[in-house]
């Protein structure tokens, strides 16, 4: 694979390969050749996707449930954002198996939020609606019988994401982000 250099000197690949399986669509696949609209979209989305809590994962106790809705929902909004200000460039025509930015972006949002959005926002809208007078709304939410379902629904569209999310940061030619920075800095630093 050829890369190109950015300004800071990293390697950005000319052509990147993306398979991510999305519920109920299956496997999208294809080869990904960016141009630079579609790095600077990449970057954006892809800033989004590492700061929120739609890419990390939800155990059993953490979090709130509303939250993570909340947080698929306002990708919709972002990634309209970033499609109206780079236009067409970032969606330009390919032949079958050339993937472009908007493609994914909107294969992603329609494919596996939408769906997950669709089904279990007025289902947990409904539960809410039901919380009593001065119970805290965190214990109702996980007093829910359909809680940890709507967990596992989470988790496999956070796989879709993380996919997504790997696939922009190579385009971009970031480091990975999701994962948390560890290494002592400087190098050979102890933690303790």
């Amino acid at each position: 694979m050829r890369r190109m250099r950015n300004a800071a000197g990293r390697g950005r690949p000319k052509q990147v390969t993306v398979r991510l399986t999305i519920p109920l669509l299956g496997e999208v696949t294809g080869v990904w050749e960016p141009v630079e609209a579609e790095r600077k979209a990449a970057w954006e989305l892809y800033v989004e996707l590492a700061t929120r809590v739609s890419t990390v994962e939800l155990g059993p106790d953490d979090g709130f449930l509303r939250e993570a809705l909340t947080s698929f929902y306002s990708l919709f909004g972002t990634t309209r954002d970033i499609l109206r200000r780079y236009g067409p460039d970032v969606a330009p025509r390919r032949g079958p198996g050339r993937l472009t930015f908007g493609a994914l972006a909107v294969t992603v949002l329609n494919q596996a939020l939408r769906p997950l959005l669709a089904d279990w926002h007025p289902r947990l809208a409904a539960h809410e609606a039901l919380r009593p007078s001065g119970t805290d709304p965190v214990a109702h939410e996980r007093s829910w019988e359909h809680a940890a379902e709507l967990r596992g629904e989470i988790a496999t569209v956070r796989e879709v994401l993380i996919g997504l999310a790997n696939a922009l940061a190579e385009v971009a030619g970031s480091a990975d982000l999701l994962r948390p920075a560890t290494t002592p800095y400087p190098p050979g630093a102890r933690t303790g």
